[in-house]
């Protein structure tokens, strides 16, 4: 019975690791972490758990009690799985602008959800910096309203922590500590921080590039055109509470356009179903190609999957 899990949250983690092998890249080899393997679908399953088993060994929250967060849907999915199991009452508080499959999903895994409407005149599809604040506004409200507890990814050191003892270990582990170059986009900044601080302690010379929407390269110190894009779960153009500049070599910028060009490429060419950051993941480390020597290992996230976004424009194609 070694193989039978005491539960679902003992499924997380320790993802598998692939080398993308049609890139058309001369110099890097690219590998990716499939973080749609975990239960549900995302890489925030690592972080859902760590916050809210902080939170118990602390004392601050038992059976029976609710818990509260603002997500764009994967922290939350993760959230409502520990919480299910664990026995907490979960709400979570999403903007209107955030695929659909995700609030679906939230529901069916016994969550409470909340839909903030986007603020006007922002696009459908896109979760801009107004959005993202109002979305702030109503956790802050029904966070008092429901003496609930918030385990706030955007602040909770534990975001990083686990990222740092778990991703970041698991990734040295798979290349044998062969790896030339990190990459991955910019949300709350907890994967970045925490895999590349793993990584820079390993070795000093492995470079950590951070990745932002070309519109806001707000963390580059470049002027932000615009917070409406489409790469979801990030680019709103805020500084991280944690963020560490000691750890980057560098910033990629890539564009709505070549993120889903990627996405699709990843899905029809590679058989890897991801989402908008995935893509944009792949496409910043493919431009680090002609700046690195043959050989090169560049380690990136597939942080999510595909199915989380079918009513999206990522995959509408036209017939």
């Amino acid at each position: 019975m070694d193989d039978v899990k005491a539960s679902i949250l003992s499924a997380i983690g320790n993802t598998p690791m692939v080398r993308l092998n049609r890139t058309g890249c001369r110099n890097i080899e690219i590998y990716v972490k499939l973080e749609y393997y975990n239960p549900s679908f995302s890489i925030k399953d690592r972080i859902a758990i760590g916050m809210i088993e902080d939170a118990e060994r602390k004392g601050i929250i038992n059976k029976g009690d609710t818990v509260i967060e603002k997500t764009s849907g994967n922290t939350g999915t993760g959230l409502a799985i520990a919480c299910a199991v664990k026995g907490y009452h979960f709400v979570t508080v999403m903007s209107a602008g955030n695929s659909m499959e995700k609030a679906q999903m939230l529901k069916a895994l016994g969550a409470e959800v909340v839909l903030v409407p986007q603020q006007p005149g922002e696009d459908t599809d896109t979760v801009s910096r107004k959005d993202n604040e109002a979305v702030e506004r109503k956790t802050d409200e029904l966070t008092e309203k429901l003496q609930a507890y918030r385990p706030n990814q955007y602040i909770n050191p534990v975001n990083y922590l686990v990222h740092e003892y778990t991703t970041g270990s698991e990734i040295i582990k798979q290349t044998d500590g062969n790896i030339d170059a990190f990459v991955a986009y910019i949300g709350t900044g907890g994967t970045f921080v925490g895999i590349s601080s793993a990584l820079k302690k390993f070795r000093k010379d492995i470079k950590c590039y951070p990745v932002e929407p070309e519109s806001a390269q707000f963390l580059a110190g470049k002027p932000v055109i615009t917070t409406r894009h489409k790469i979801q779960g990030g680019g709103h153009a805020v500084k991280p509470p944690y963020w560490d500049e000691s750890l980057v070599d560098g910033y990629l910028s890539v564009t709505d356009d070549e993120a889903i060009n990627v996405a699709r490429y990843l899905a029809a060419k590679e058989g890897l179903f991801t989402g908008y950051s995935g893509g944009a993941n792949v496409a910043a480390a493919m431009k680090l190609d002609d700046s690195m020597k043959r050989g090169s290992i560049v380690v990136t996230i597939l942080p999510d999957t595909g199915l989380k976004y079918l009513s999206s424009d990522l995959y509408k194609f036209d017939d």
